[in-house]
């Protein structure tokens, strides 16, 4: 990987635990970063988008299926969340090392939000997002996040904007940011210039002036040149398609869609009835695994029968016979074998792959590329989309506007001018990496001697037997009082002191993740630690309680069964370091099993980069 950028945005993911926000402008490889770190699944990972052709174009989830959320607004403390995912999303959950969400700039701060209090269900709830690494993809200069007066009404009190930036959980998480600023898209220098100053509300007049040089009124496109129509309205797109087919002569066909299983129609990549024509310009809307098309890919329907399409490129003389293709929907498990996270294909949506391309609408232009371009934003109305317009193009030249741009047309959000004025400060250099990466060893190794979530419980615990059952079982309760209160003393703060040690040992370090010291106290650590967690669970073991009350019953059983998981996790993790020694990749994998209630799989060697 050539680009500096992408390469310090990888060693954060793969290395660290700070969540990273990867940005740039249009075509500055953002799409390529996911597919390949998708490629190589350095981590536990899930791929999640807020829409659901967002998440079918990224090979993920929609976030909304994934969390099983509703649709309406997240207001801190006062949104009551349900917590009813199937135990096998749970352990899915609590094995996961990174959660990416593509086309960040559509999520809302409370959408981030809500995240960050169900991961911390059913995580651990001392950590934001339940300490699970976040990667947000996107360009906050495109598409907004869609809020609705009246739910803005209800957010405002909450949230300063409503971009995932004004989250909570994500400024109290702390993270990183990697602005890209290669453009491999477009290769005039001049071009990408006036591109940067409609991005970024600098365009004056000269700007609009060399833009506007490009208006040709009614402008008839040669029918070889290949242009797209970009308009900013749904409808103008598809009168100006339906427009352009009745034009054409020849014999229509419908081709119509197979869909099978769960597939949402808000998800369907083209049309599920596919009406076509001979001499019909066309968008192929996938990439094709022999290489012959890619999506965005414009050219003429040359031959049609009813099983029986071909098209010709405009940018080659090469003739595509189009077979029927085949999106998925998927879903993430854990494969119940191998404990390894998978997607599992719920649906499927069978077509061919295009869709008429006279025009199309600049919010399904997103990512896409073209050579020769009709653009008409006068009409604007979101931020970012006369910038998204203009920079699908490769060239100035290859542009023509159907109509002047106005001032009123370049639209940007004076909330993410100031936010992009803050990124600079976020964005960490190679020694700022290199501690990242080192606080990230420091907190693995505190996971392992972390007992939060025990004492919590055994508070818990404790209150409930002081509350309810202190006259039937009065020596129980004592047996558990003095039990706290030795672990009060002899694990909860000797954990604190030890935090100290092994801190300064690997600070003090300068190969750190192979210090033999540093093993021997880790391992000397985790003998002790597990000793001293023996007594709890003989007590939890011998105690069997009764109560006529249901409601009681329930509270204590589900509190017993709390705490004993917490201790066979703790004692779990320390057994796997006292056998394969603390060895920082294999450790998380095992972290994240043994986390979910899964035994991990032996290694015979470690994985350590």
């Amino acid at each position: 990987m050539q680009n500096p950028e992408l390469e310090r945005a990888r060693q954060i993911v793969e290395w660290t635990g700070t969540n990273l926000f990867l940005t740039g402008k249009a075509g500055t490889g953002k799409t390529t970063f996911l597919r390949q770190l998708r490629e190589r699944n350095p981590k536990r990972m899930v791929i999640l988008a807020p829409t659901g052709v967002a998440a079918i174009n990224a090979g993920g989830s929609t976030i909304h299926s994934f969390f099983q959320f509703d649709f309406g607004p997240y207001l801190p403390g006062r949104t009551k969340m349900e917590y009813k995912l199937r135990k096998d999303k749970m352990k899915l959950i609590r094995s996961l090392d990174l959660i990416v969400i593509d086309e960040i700039s559509m999520v809302r701060g409370d959408m981030m939000d809500r995240i960050d209090e169900l991961l911390r269900h059913y995580r651990t709830p001392f950590q934001p997002f339940g300490g699970v690494q976040l990667l947000l993809i996107g360009d906050l200069q495109q598409l907004a996040p869609v809020v609705k007066d009246d739910e803005w009404e209800l957010l405002r009190s909450d949230y300063p904007t409503p971009y995932f930036f004004s989250s909570r959980a994500l400024n109290e998480s702390g993270y990183a940011t990697i602005e890209l600023h290669h453009v491999y898209r477009q290769s005039d220098p001049h071009f990408v210039e006036l591109l940067n100053r409609v991005r970024s509300n600098t365009a004056d007049a000269e700007v609009l002036r060399q833009f506007n040089e490009r208006y040709v009124p009614d402008f008839e496109p040669p029918e070889e040149a290949g242009y797209v129509r970009l308009v900013t309205h749904n409808q103008q797109a598809r009168e100006y398609n339906a427009q352009e087919l009745e034009r054409l002569s020849t014999q229509e066909y419908v081709f119509e869609a197979c869909v099978e299983g769960v597939f949402p129609e808000s998800s369907f990549p083209t049309d599920e009835e596919l009406v076509l024509k001979q001499g019909a310009q066309v968008m192929f809307v996938k990439n094709d695994v022999k290489h012959r098309y890619f999506n965005g890919m414009l050219g003429t329907v040359e031959q049609l029968t009813d099983k029986h399409i071909v098209v010709c490129p405009f940018d080659n003389d090469e003739r595509i016979e189009v077979d029927i293709d085949a999106w998925e929907n998927t879903r993430y498990e854990m494969n119940p074998r191998t404990k390894e996270v998978e997607e599992r294909i719920v649906g499927m949506f069978k077509q061919y792959p295009l869709k008429l391309a006279w025009a199309i609408t600049v919010h399904k232009s997103q990512g896409l590329t073209f050579e020769h371009a009709i653009i008409d934003v006068h009409a604007a109305f979101a931020a970012g989309q006369t910038y998204v317009a203009l920079s699908r193009c490769k060239s100035l030249e290859g542009m023509v506007l159907s109509a002047p741009i106005p001032p009123r047309a370049i639209i940007t959000d004076a909330n993410v001018d100031r936010y992009h004025r803050e990124l600079p400060a976020r964005t960490p250099d190679e020694s700022g990496i290199r501690q990242l990466q080192r606080i990230h060893f420091v907190n693995l190794i505190a996971s392992l001697f972390d007992f939060r979530s025990i004492e919590h419980l055994l508070a818990l615990f404790l209150r409930h037997l002081e509350e309810h059952f202190y006259k039937e079982y009065p020596a129980t309760l004592e047996r558990f009082r003095k039990e706290q209160l030795a672990l009060n003393h002899t694990l909860f703060p000797v954990a604190h002191r030890f935090h100290i040690q092994y801190e300064q040992l690997v600070a003090a370090s300068d190969d750190y993740t192979n210090d033999p010291l540093l093993q021997e106290r880790i391992s000397k650590g985790a003998t002790y630690f597990r000793t001293q967690l023996g007594p709890l669970q003989t007590l939890l073991a011998d105690t069997d309680l009764a109560s006529k009350n249901k409601e009681v019953l329930r509270r204590y059983m589900d509190l017993d069964a709390e705490l004993n998981e917490a201790i066979r996790q703790r004692k779990a993790l320390f057994d796997y370091v006292l056998r394969n020694g603390f060895h920082m990749a294999d450790y998380q994998r095992a972290h994240a099993l043994i986390m979910a209630g899964e035994k991990p799989r032996k290694k015979e060697e470690h994985t350590e980069q």
